[in-house]
C-alpha cells in the first residue's frame, strides 16, 4: 500500500469513528469563547506550498495578534478548555482533515511557520520534499514542548537554537529510512506517549 493509499484510508476511517467526539470538542470550544471553532494557521507544506493547517481553536481570537507563535504551559491566551485540548493533543485532531485532503501525512517532519523554516531553509528543502505529517519522532520527544519551553528564560531562543535543529534532525532521521511500518510504530508510540 503507498502512503498516500495508507493516509488516505486511515484518515477517512479516522474523521468517521471520531466524528461524534469532533462535533462534541467543537461544541465545547464554541461554548467555551467567542470565535470560530477552527484554528487556521499558515504553514509550510510540501516543496514549499503554503497551507492551513486546522487546529481546534484552543486560544483567545486575538492571540496571534497578542503574542508569540510559540505558547508555553500557563500562556494566558489559552482558554479554559483549550488546556485540556492541548494537555490531551484533542486539538490536533483536525489535522485528519489536512491528512486527507492531501496536505499533510500521517507521518512525517510537522510543518512549521514559514518564519522558522526561512531560518532554517537548507534542512527543510530536504524535509519538504515529503509532505509534512501529524506525528514524527520529534512530536514523540517533544511530546511535553510547551513544559520544556516554560523553564526558559528566553523560549523563543531557545526553540530556535535547541529544540527546532533537534527536531529537524530526527525528522531527517526519519527520512532516511521510511516504511509503512516505521510508520504504524511512530503512529502507536505517539498514541501511547499521550
Amino acid at each position: 500500500m503507498s502512503k498516500r493509499l495508507f493516509d488516505l484510508f486511515f484518515s477517512g476511517v479516522g474523521l468517521l469513528f471520531l466524528l461524534p467526539l469532533l462535533i462534541i470538542v467543537a461544541t465545547l470550544v464554541k461554548l467555551n469563547s467567542r470565535g470560530p471553532v477552527f484554528f487556521i494557521q499558515e504553514r509550510i507544506g510540501r516543496n514549499f506550498h503554503p497551507f492551513g493547517i486546522f487546529k481546534f481553536r484552543s486560544m483567545a481570537i486575538d492571540a496571534s495578534t497578542n503574542g508569540p507563535l510559540i505558547t508555553v504551559e500557563g500562556d494566558k491566551r489559552v482558554t479554559r478548555i483549550g488546556k485540556y485540548l492541548r494537555k490531551y493533543k484533542i486539538d490536533e485532531l483536525p489535522q485528519l482533515i489536512n491528512v486527507f485532503i492531501g496536505d499533510m501525512s500521517l507521518v512525517g517532519p510537522r510543518p512549521e511557520v514559514k518564519k522558522y523554516v526561512d531560518l532554517f531553509r537548507k534542512d527543510y528543502e530536504r524535509l519538504l520534499t515529503v509532505r509534512p505529517g501529524i506525528t514524527d519522532p520529534a512530536s514523540i520527544t517533544f511530546s511535553r514542548e510547551e513544559s520544556v519551553l516554560l523553564a526558559s528564560a528566553d523560549w523563543e531562543k531557545d526553540y530556535v537554537e535547541k529544540i527546532l535543529p533537534e527536531k529537524i534532525r530526527l525528522a531527517l532521521t526519519y527520512l532516511e529510512n521510511p516504511s509503512i511500518l516505521t510508520d504504524v510504530k511512530l503512529i502507536l508510540q505517539t498514541f501511547l506517549k499521550i
